[in-house]
């Protein structure tokens, strides 16, 4: 049976991929030719858009695969239908709003929000919908259990209902928190600014974290049919994932006159988190027996991959911890081969690995199906250019800080690296074309008819 309103969101979120991803290409390009596109889309405002098209993406699927799964494990509807849709109807708005405000130039908030901060109070109260429809419907199944006497109390809650809970919550508060920069208080004390800034930031990356792994884990679940989520391991993630979304920030705070064994906590978390979901999938892998690869073949591959960046991403940040490195490479593009190596090689993957289990589930796909063998094509072309992206990235961020260090200045060293940027385009152009061939089957109406 079809949910509507997951599959709206599903739409939703691979049209924010597909743009997050071209943008990122058109923004590649200026390093190429920076005067290209100026009057039509300078970096300036295709940064933000990129950033914005990006967070749309993670929150849109990760609402989806929560929409979708939460009704199935308490059996019953969500607690109002209305608020489903006001919550995609606000989202959908205010997305375009802030969309809107980018192409007038009217910008005025910091890193991931650098919209209007007026624009942050619908987002608040669509946010707001979503926590009353969670945690109701949670409550009218723990009373209905209880009515009934099912033993609902006698049994272990999976651990991704705890990560959706905290993810959720915590989301409201951190966005909250991450506006104090327009308290007099904070904004005038630099130190405390950045501070506040940074922590903000890294809890709200942990708040979504927790929404993306938790759907790792049910996925994992359905498609082995082993309750895995429910095991000392999973526990020990969500206690690892709520430790670092509340103190993993710290590893930021180089800069900063803070202790040293703050930073040390702060990558520590960090760190083990990553591990131990690496540990989890692995283990994971070993359960599934071709039948089963074969019914859910794309979520599997889609899983595994992103094992395969969680170990990728991990010796990176192990490296970037060094503090005699970190001083030549923070703020570099080896910083971005990090991000981009969270958000599309572990993140994305497990997202696209939920999408593809919920569409399997709802019968809107099928493995036979043509379109399918275009989006495992697809899954290869993104894949092998995303490694080839990110070791570019690494490449061009080891090449500027030795070169910063020899002394040259900013013009000399963009001139030295012009190769490596064209491999970056190139790369990045060859990632959208991955991209395209595994969303284009799903977005293709003959697959995707949400009126029918």
């Amino acid at each position: 049976m079809k949910n509507k309103i997951s599959l709206l969101f599903i739409y939703l979120s691979l049209i924010s991929l597909l743009f997050a991803v071209l943008l990122g290409c058109l923004a590649s390009f200026q390093y190429i030719y920076p005067n290209a596109l100026t009057g039509i889309l300078s970096f300036q405002m295709l940064r933000p858009l990129h950033v914005s098209m990006v967070i749309a993406w993670i929150f849109s699927s990760a609402l989806a695969g929560i929409y979708y799964y939460l009704p199935k494990i308490v059996n019953r509807p969500m607690y109002s239908k209305k608020l489903t849709y006001f919550h995609l109807q606000v989202f959908v708005i205010t997305g375009l709003l802030i969309l809107y405000s980018y192409f007038t130039k009217s910008f005025g908030g910091r890193e991931y929000w650098a919209f209007p901060p007026y624009l942050s109070i619908p987002i608040l109260v669509s946010w707001l919908f979503l926590i009353v429809n969670f945690f109701m419907t949670l409550l009218n199944y723990v009373l209905f259990s209880l009515s009934e006497n099912t033993g609902f109390m006698k049994t272990r809650i999976p651990v991704y209902i705890w990560m959706w809970s905290v993810g959720i919550l915590f989301f409201f508060f951190t966005f909250i928190e991450s506006y104090l920069w327009l308290i007099p208080y904070f904004r005038e004390n630099i130190v405390r600014d950045i501070m506040v800034q940074w922590k903000s930031y890294g809890s709200l990356v942990g708040s979504w974290n927790l929404l993306v792994y938790g759907t790792a884990l049910y996925v994992m679940d359905k498609i082995s049919g082993k309750s895995i989520s429910i095991g000392k391991m999973a526990y020990f993630l969500f206690f690892l994932g709520l430790t670092n979304l509340i103190l993993g920030w710290s590893h930021h705070l180089y800069i900063l006159p803070t202790a040293k064994w703050i930073r040390y906590v702060g990558y520590a978390i960090s760190m083990s988190e990553l591990l131990i979901l690496a540990r989890m999938i692995w283990l994971w892998k070993k359960t599934i027996k071709p039948p089963e690869k074969g019914k859910y073949y794309l979520p599997y591959l889609f899983l595994i991959s992103a094992d395969f960046w969680i170990i990728c991403n991990l010796v990176l940040a192990i490296i970037m911890s060094v503090p005699a490195l970190n001083i030549y490479t923070h703020g570099t593009h080896i910083t971005v081969a990090h991000t981009m190596g969270s958000t599309i090689g572990i993140n994305s993957m497990i997202l696209l690995a939920s999408i593809f289990y919920i569409l399997y589930d709802s019968k809107i796909i099928l493995e036979e199906d043509k379109g399918m063998q275009v989006s495992k094509k697809g899954f290869w072309i993104m894949n092998v250019s995303f490694f080839i992206f990110w070791i570019n990235l690494i490449i061009i961020g080891v090449l500027k800080s030795y070169y910063s260090f020899k002394g040259l200045h900013h013009q000399q060293i963009m001139n030295l690296l012009s190769p490596y940027f064209i491999g970056f385009f190139i790369t990045g152009i060859c990632l959208f074309i991955g991209v395209l061939c595994v969303v284009f089957p799903i977005l293709n109406k003959k697959y995707f008819n949400l009126f029918s």
